[in-house]
């Protein structure tokens, strides 16, 4: 965008400079408070998502594991009628 007067030209390249640092400047604060809240986490021994859904998971087949065998255990087991007593 080309105007007759030079100082709106000037004008409007230090705004689209402007404009280019406010977006890196955000761009920098995003990446340093994602690597805050990693630390964070990580200090306070928490865990993401979707380790947790797969963690949680693996708990309830192992329960569901444990009750078939609590109740195969229940079962009493079927003794022949010759046994040899």
């Amino acid at each position: 965008m080309h105007s007759q007067n030079p100082f709106l030209d000037e004008f409007a390249k230090l705004t689209q400079a402007a404009m280019g640092i406010a977006q890196t400047a955000g761009e920098e604060a995003k990446t340093a408070m994602r690597a805050q809240a990693d630390r964070l986490a990580a200090e306070f021994d928490l865990i993401r998502r979707d380790d947790f859904e797969a963690l949680k998971a693996e708990v309830a087949a192992l329960r569901e594991e444990v009750a078939a065998l609590k109740a195969v255990k229940k079962t009493p087991a079927k003794k022949t009628a010759n046994s040899g007593e």
